[in-house]
């Protein structure tokens, strides 16, 4: 794959460098979602309330949210091997130590500085970088890279609820950290060539690149985004935080809750990849607003559900509304901004979006803490929901009487 040909946009290296990519982020995304299946023992063990156990994952949401501006940035000038080979081997020292940690606080700090920070890599940055080699199919390419992080919340959770089950979270976090040293390292050597075109197809066509037709600078579209990021994430936050420690307290516990979880994840890949679809289509501010849309849906059916089956049916359904929510971000980007300054720009928004879900799942956290439920909680989420809504619907506004020069 050196020619500079074999990396032109929709070609089988393209396919090929994205099918590679995902199966190390499939890997390196489990530093997302890991801490929220052992929340629980996590709580436990260290004798906290809700909200202190909510914290780990708050604070490796902050750890994630600045990785992606920073692995952005990194991403944007030396390509995507380099950045993420570092970044797999200080996610699984990461593991390693945080598996000896003494106390809730000293868990939380390794959770992002080490965990939360090196993973970031393997989302927003993969994303953008991957969109630099589709052009046609540009949608559901970014579609199938934002799925490995779904792939790793549905797929982690088996691997870590049997070691749970018969010996300890720590025993999980330590098998983890050998896991992505020794595999996801020498993995991204595959994916070293590549970059020089990248980077030439970036520069060649920046000059189309513009919000103009929206009349907004490219400032402004970009701060709305993060905006409506942080909304629709303190929003999407609640169940997917939450979900196994609501299984706990209603009595059908941890494992019901880590299968729903799954079983939510698992139809959000399906959703990424019907809103790539989409997207190639309507573009997409239109399938961010559906998307959108139909998550406050889901979010009011969860208010009157407590039985199991009902439990299954509506937790199926929020996966399949906000699956496409988060990559039509970086399609967005691609739309109306810069194509050269694509991984700095979505790592900014993938930052907003992270911050909404660490503010979400601590907020959530408290508010069970202050009432006793999360009935209260899913109507918060439902109001910030609202704010996203707002926000997309009028940047479509804004932007439909003149559509932006596509980023190609």
């Amino acid at each position: 794959m050196n020619s500079r040909s074999e990396f032109a946009p929709d070609s089988q290296a393209s396919w090929l460098r994205l099918s590679i990519g995902m199966a190390i982020a499939i890997l390196g995304n489990a530093g997302m979602w890991s801490v929220v299946v052992v929340l629980p023992a996590v709580q436990q063990e260290f004798g906290v309330d809700r909200a202190a156990a909510s914290f780990p994952y708050s604070s490796t949401m902050l750890g994630f949210a600045l990785g992606n501006v920073l692995a952005g940035k990194a991403v944007d000038r030396w390509g995507l091997s380099m950045p993420m080979a570092l970044s797999g081997g200080v996610l699984g020292a990461g593991y390693l130590l945080a598996s000896t940690s003494t106390s809730i606080w000293q868990f939380a700090l390794t959770q992002g500085l080490l965990i939360g920070l090196s993973a970031s890599i393997f989302f927003g940055p993969f994303l953008a970088d991957i969109s630099h080699y589709f052009q046609k199919r540009r949608g559901i390419a970014v579609a199938l890279a934002a799925s490995s992080n779904y792939w790793a919340g549905a797929l982690w959770p088996f691997y870590i609820e049997p070691i749970l089950r018969e010996a300890s979270w720590r025993d999980a976090y330590w098998n983890m950290g050998l896991i992505c040293c020794g595999v996801i390292v020498p993995t991204t050597w595959f994916l070293r060539q590549g970059t020089e075109q990248r980077q030439a197809q970036a520069s060649a066509k920046a000059q189309y690149l513009h919000p103009a037709s929206t009349e907004w600078t490219s400032g402004q579209v970009q701060l709305l985004l993060i905006v409506a990021g942080v909304a629709c994430c303190v929003a999407m936050s609640m169940p997917q935080v939450h979900v196994v420690a609501l299984c706990a307290d209603l009595g059908y516990g941890v494992a019901v809750g880590t299968e729903m979880l799954s079983l939510m994840l698992s139809c959000g890949i399906l959703s990424r990849l019907l809103s790539g679809m989409l997207a190639d289509r309507v573009g997409g501010v239109r399938t961010l607003l559906l998307g959108s849309c139909l998550q406050c849906l889901a979010l009011l059916f969860y208010l009157p559900t407590e039985g199991l089956t009902s439990l299954y049916l509506v937790s199926a359904l929020f996966g399949l509304s906000q699956g496409g929510i988060i990559p039509s971000y970086t399609l967005i980007i691609r739309e109306y901004l810069p194509a050269r300054e694509a991984g700095a720009r979505v790592g900014l928004v993938v930052m907003a979006t992270i911050l909404g879900m660490a503010l979400g799942g601590w907020l959530s956290g408290k508010i069970f803490d202050w009432t006793g439920s999360y009935q209260a909680a899913f109507l918060n989420g439902i109001g910030w929901n609202l704010i996203n809504i707002t926000l997309i619907g009028f940047l479509l506004l804004r932007s439909s009487r003149n559509q932006p020069v596509p980023a190609r």
